[in-house]
């Protein structure tokens, strides 16, 4: 069996994704295709758009055959971690023959030339003095390649170059049977905000989505997402469910950080050398989650970093529970969407995995159960899942989509051909 796996956000999916999931099908081979996708908090410290089970479909309806939700201990980390749990993942699914991923320097004995001089200790120790100036994790790690071994520093600067080192590296420590498959990344820029043609980065899309809410059929926005995908969110946008903003939990966050202590402060992952008292002050400060991230601010801490802050307060993420995550990897593969080949593939995959599959989540933690502190790791992980699901939801524009409780009624969705 020829399995193209895929890491992804799909925030939401635009005609960008469908050109990298056609590619990796050609360029694979490959008569399948899987998404790892995040849930419903992204890597960036920020909530999707719409939620898990309506970016799975869309990404379905547009032509990728299953979509198995990356746990949300792995969903909202930094580069590395990030990209440690989603090859795991597919490794762990036993079907998949290759790894597709988008990057701005495609030319894959370049990447993997920088991902192993990642793991050289001059590399380490550089980027460790680089980081005590001040300086951020990924412009530390520029300067040591480019002292270190020649590299240059540009190379790792972009968010799709850095998360492709990562994947490689992942490749080389869990999954060596995977064959990584760069591929240029098309047309918009990542953090281009507008949106000027067909293709458009996701975050030009998302800032139209916000600004307008509902997508004109005569709109450039709505011509550069697949027409199934973009008539889905206008109906999720008619119905009050989408667009989901960080803005929307402003209270939530604010009122979490101020009853916390120092020391839980201390305890969120991400946080060193005194950045816990510099969020309990701009807290006090903050009437905002905006105003909160300005105020805690600083050369050394990206805005990213603190937005992943945020999110481990709010979903209640601990540095000494991630820890041992990490150790384990994911745990589960959990469906979110299929369709007549995913059927095919959920089939070769109950039988060649090294992981369960879930597609109810009762049967692996029962609400009663997760009520419990002392879960074993599994249940634990899942039961991540399961808060970030009745956090997110307090964010839906219409209040009648904000019950809890939605990971238990919700099922895969299944898309036919």
């Amino acid at each position: 069996m020829n399995v193209v796996g895929m890491i992804v956000e799909y925030n939401p999916f635009h005609n960008g994704h469908l050109w990298h999931l056609n590619e990796a099908k050609r360029i694979s081979g490959a008569q399948f295709a899987i998404g790892i996708m995040s849930g419903n908090f992204l890597q960036r410290g920020e909530p999707a758009i719409a939620d898990k089970w309506s970016r799975a479909a869309m990404a379905v309806q547009a032509g990728a055959d299953l979509i198995i939700e990356l746990p949300t201990v792995f969903s909202v980390r930094s580069a590395q971690y990030f990209a440690a749990g989603g090859i795991q993942l597919l490794s762990r699914l036993g079907v998949v023959s290759h790894v597709c991923f988008g990057t701005e320097t495609p030319d894959l004995s370049l990447l993997a030339s920088v991902a192993n001089c990642l793991n050289k200790q001059g590399v380490i120790d550089r980027m460790r003095q680089q980081m005590k100036t001040g300086q951020t994790y990924a412009a530390s790690l520029a300067a040591a390649l480019s002292t270190e071994s020649g590299v240059a520093s540009s190379l790792i600067q972009t968010p799709n170059n850095l998360l492709a080192i990562e994947y490689l590296r992942a490749i080389t420590a869990y999954a060596p049977q995977l064959k990584p498959l760069p591929i240029q990344r098309l047309g918009a820029n990542y953090h281009d905000n507008q949106v000027t043609s067909t293709i458009a980065s996701a975050t030009a899309v998302r800032t139209a989505l916000l600004e307008n809410s509902m997508l004109s059929p005569s709109s450039m926005v709505w011509k550069s997402l697949p027409p199934v995908c973009a008539s889905q969110i206008n109906n999720l946008v008619s119905i009050g469910r989408v667009p989901v903003a960080l803005q929307a939990f402003s209270n939530m966050i604010l009122a979490k950080i101020r009853t916390m202590s120092l020391d839980e402060l201390a305890a969120l992952p991400e946080v060193t050398e005194g950045l816990h008292n510099r969020i309990s002050d701009a807290a006090l400060k903050a009437t905002t989650v905006q105003e909160l991230l300005f105020y805690s601010k600083s050369k050394r801490y990206t805005l990213t970093r603190l937005q992943r802050i945020i999110i481990y307060a709010l979903l209640g993420i601990t540095k000494d529970k991630l820890t041992q995550f990490d150790q384990l990897g994911p745990l589960y593969a959990r469906v979110l969407a299929f369709n007549r080949n995913g059927r095919k593939l959920l089939k070769e995959i109950s039988q060649q995995a090294t992981v369960p599959v879930i597609t109810k989540t009762a049967q692996f933690l029962t609400s009663k159960q997760r009520q419990h502190s002392n879960l074993p790791p599994l249940q634990a992980m899942l039961a991540y899942d399961i808060v970030t699901t009745d956090i997110y939801v307090l964010g839906s524009p219409n209040y009648q989509w904000r019950s809890g409780g939605q990971d238990y009624q919700a099922s895969p969705h299944y898309i036919p051909d």
